[in-house]
């Protein structure tokens, strides 16, 4: 029985309200985008009219280093799944804790390395103060090998996929402040359940009856608040045309869920999308950022021929402005499995849900490492803040106009960053893409250097004017933005 459940859990781990845009109506106009002042990242076409010697280009993360290893009894080799999340003044993981030795490829193990023995999965919480070094408390609610002494928060068949969340909806009674949905079975028939808990330890059904019944759920499936539609959403994995696929639906009540819509792709190749880590990006909510663990079952190295699961795995990274209709231009990795060969079996590489702002300029994304090895790990991978896609310009240079545009504020912060060469330009036009007084090309400053914050100046161009927030005597007009770049970066703006 044991066996089963850890099988159908393994292959379970074997087979964009994106904020939908505001419309401003001017007479005799087309339609303009209204941002207010709302941070907007250059990951999609949202803002983008035209595009002349310049691309969205998508930026790798970098390794900051192992932050947890599986090595406690109650871990183990098969532990995955993994959600990370703020918690006031500090974060919190949620992970499984499996051992499958009969997945371990022992032929391939060192010397002196031990596969722990086999035992039903659990659900752990570790904590950390800065998203780097991270322990296990020791909570005292369950029981493992006699002891109590240790950071279990469920047991029984309920933690096999268990993904918890802290709920910021307003109206979320405190006895539920954390909400989480987990896989179960009811005849026979995998369901999407909900958990409740006060404290995130202690955690209850939140309903005898399942969330959801119209998926697979055989993987990690994630469900969310949405502060900006103010609802909660589930994105969870089923089976489409023989590929592995998700679904999303969306409640005001965590209770009662409608059936849900496909995941639609455009034309994007159908590709196996094990698990999805959909979030949406804390600081543009309006945006859905899903980093998918890409699992291709056909290739599998040599070196693991003889390993009872083939395949092998990365991360890819879409976005979404509705959760539904998805960006997938970029089809290269996000995450590869790298030099190191432990990353290449089956179902390595899968991206916990969640991402953490570690330090003013970085984000942190945590990602599960060697799977079913004894040196299963998770890593911390780092970049730049908003720097997942850039709009980019090589040294010959080229230029971006935007859609036209309503803004709110008095201030344009740039996310940018240039080559001691390079440099950015901006002109703001009417809705007819007129240039306006003093925002003309040859009236921008040089905007260059490396700033995750930089407010745009145009001192001298407006030096006779009697205010030193130009931008305030346009803000609510339809407008257009024209950046005209060389060997440069820009990843983010907003209006405040």
């Amino acid at each position: 029985m044991r066996r089963a459940l850890i099988f159908a859990c393994l292959f379970s781990m074997a087979l964009p309200v994106t904020a939908e845009s505001t419309l401003a109506e001017e007479p005799g106009s087309e339609a303009t985008l209204d941002i207010g002042s709302r941070l907007e990242l250059f990951v999609d076409d949202y803002l983008i009219e035209s595009m002349d010697g310049v691309k969205l280009e998508l930026h790798e993360p970098r390794t900051a280093g192992k932050v947890l290893t599986f090595d406690k009894p109650w871990e183990g080799t098969t532990s995955a799944y993994a959600t990370v999340f703020k918690d006031e003044d500090h974060y919190r993981m949620y992970y499984r804790g499996s051992s499958a030795p009969e997945y371990t490829a022992t032929s391939l193990l060192t010397e002196g390395e031990v596969v722990p023995e086999g035992h039903p999965s659990v659900t752990c919480m570790a904590e950390s103060r800065d998203g780097v070094v991270w322990s296990r408390p020791s909570l005292g609610l369950y029981e493992f090998n006699g002891s109590k002494d240790n950071n279990i928060v469920l047991t029984g068949s309920s933690s096999c996929c268990f993904a918890p969340f802290k709920d910021p909806n307003p109206d979320a009674p405190a006895s539920e402040r954390y909400k989480a949905v987990d896989t179960g079975h009811i005849s026979g028939k995998p369901v999407l359940m909900g958990f409740v808990s006060g404290d995130g330890k202690s955690w209850k059904p939140a309903s005898d009856e399942p969330l959801l019944t119209d998926g697979a759920f055989d993987s990690l499936n994630v469900a969310f608040w949405d502060s900006v539609r103010e609802k909660y959403v589930a994105i969870y994995r089923k089976g489409r045309n023989g590929v592995r696929s998700i679904r999303h639906s969306s409640t005001r009540d965590f209770r009662d869920w409608p059936v849900g819509q496909w995941c639609e792709f455009g034309e994007s190749p159908p590709e196996h999308l094990y698990t999805n880590a959909t979030t949406p990006y804390f600081r543009a909510p309006q945006i859905y950022l899903a980093f998918p663990r890409r699992f291709l079952p056909w290739r599998t190295l040599p070196l693991y021929q003889d390993l009872i699961a083939p395949g092998a795995s990365d991360v890819v990274l879409m976005s979404s402005r509705d959760g539904i209709h998805w960006d997938r231009r970029f089809l290269e990795a996000f995450i590869r499995p790298g030099r190191d060969t432990r990353n290449w079996p089956h179902r390595a590489n899968t991206p916990a849900w969640g991402l953490l702002s570690t330090a003013p300029d970085e984000i942190s994304l945590y990602v599960e490492r060697h799977y079913t090895f004894p040196s299963i790990h998770v890593e911390r991978f780092v970049l730049r803040t908003d720097g997942f896609v850039s709009l980019n310009a090589g040294y010959p240079g080229g230029e971006l106009v935007t859609k036209p545009l309503v803004f709110q504020g008095d201030n344009l912060v740039l996310n940018f960053a240039t080559s001691a060469a390079g440099s950015i330009r901006l002109e703001i036009q009417d809705a007819q893409g007129n240039p306006l007084p003093g925002f003309a090309l040859e009236e921008s400053p040089l905007i260059w250097g490396d700033e995750i914050e930089h407010t745009v100046r145009w001192e001298r161009t407006h030096a006779k004017t009697t205010s030193d927030k130009p931008l305030a005597r346009i803000a609510g007009k339809p407008v257009r933005l024209r950046f005209v770049m060389k060997d440069a970066d820009l990843y983010s703006l907003r209006f405040r």
